[in-house]
């Protein structure tokens, strides 16, 4: 084998150039300013999605806050309503109490009601209106009771009221019944106390004229009829009462005695009927009286003259007297 003296062939590691390490530095100065760069957008982000999520927690705190007050005002109204229809059933001053309670109690709840509404209501104002809400629950509790105790007064005055109204018809009714029996008592008594006419005497009169009268039939000298009778009641009372005489001539007229002044009389079975004459007497209780009462006419026919009495509406007697054409004194 030979041996020779020239180098190997095998390369030799070469030192790195200045040049490489410079760029080598600037990349590792990069990649760590990128590090960096990164780490700090990734925790900003997480920061903001940190605060994001705590803004919604307090926004949804904040709206379940009003809705939880919206719910609590919109049950004091429920109470408040029902309330009010309790109310009205009330009358007089306390009516005018519990509604003066109720207007104060509405502007309350105006002011809740716009707070609520309000989007932009800072936390004091919800705790405003939450107090407010827990002091309107305090005034429609207090204002139930006082409705409850009303009412139980108002239903005892409606009871009583009823009473005293079943009360009063009863008693309407028993003064109908006792004015009625009063009327049908006055009425018997009305009846009970008209006179009866009793020894009725017809006496047809010629009078001459020295004043002398004589007794006659004879229908061409008789210048007067003279009724008398006796009249008697033992309940009608004393004092003044009214006759009436109705003279029918024997051609069936109804005679008219100027003197004595004729009419229209009522009566209780015969209608209107005309009068001959009407007497006013006085009465005293119990007695019989005796009258006379003479009626006068220019010319007496021949035939028969029907005299009749009323009194208080009844015909209580009647009589006839006979006139004849010759006739004697």
């Amino acid at each position: 084998m030979t041996n020779t003296n020239y180098p190997s062939a095998t390369p030799q590691a070469t030192p790195p150039a200045k040049g490489n390490n410079t760029k080598n530095i600037i990349i590792g100065v990069l990649a760590a300013g990128l590090v960096g760069t990164w780490g700090y957008v990734l925790v900003n982000q997480s920061k903001q999605k940190e605060e994001l999520q705590q803004s919604t927690t307090q926004g949804v705190a904040y709206m379940s806050q009003r809705d939880s007050l919206k719910s609590e005002l919109d049950n004091a109204e429920i109470r408040l309503d029902s309330i009010t229809g309790a109310n009205n059933n009330l009358q007089g001053e306390k009516a005018d109490m519990m509604k003066k309670h109720e207007k104060e109690m509405a502007a309350k709840k105006a002011e809740i009601r716009r707070i609520l509404n309000d989007r932009n209501a800072t936390k004091a104002e919800l705790a405003k209106a939450k107090q407010m809400i827990e002091e309107l629950n305090g005034s429609i509790t207090v204002l139930q009771e006082q409705v409850t105790q009303l009412t139980a007064q108002n239903q005892e005055l409606t009871t009583a009221n009823t009473t005293l109204k079943t009360e009063k018809a009863d008693l309407e009714t028993n003064l109908a019944t006792t004015v009625t029996e009063k009327e049908e008592l006055s009425k018997t008594v009305d009846v009970g106390s008209t006179f009866s006419a009793s020894n009725i005497q017809i006496r047809s009169v010629n009078e001459k004229k020295s004043g002398k009268e004589k007794a006659t039939t004879s229908a061409k000298k008789v210048d007067k009829l003279v009724v008398s009778f006796d009249i008697e009641n033992r309940i009608a009372k004393s004092g003044p009462a009214d006759l009436y005489i109705v003279v029918t001539a024997p051609d069936g007229k109804v005679i008219s005695d100027a003197s004595t002044g004729g009419g229209t009389l009522s009566t209780r079975q015969d209608g209107e009927k005309t009068f001959t004459s009407k007497m006013n007497i006085q009465y005293e209780q119990g007695t019989r009286r005796n009258t006379e009462l003479p009626i006068r006419q220019a010319d007496f026919q021949t035939g028969d003259y029907k005299i009749e009495i009323y009194h208080n509406g009844f015909k209580i007697g009647e009589g006839t007297r006979n006139l004849k054409k010759g006739g004697i004194f």
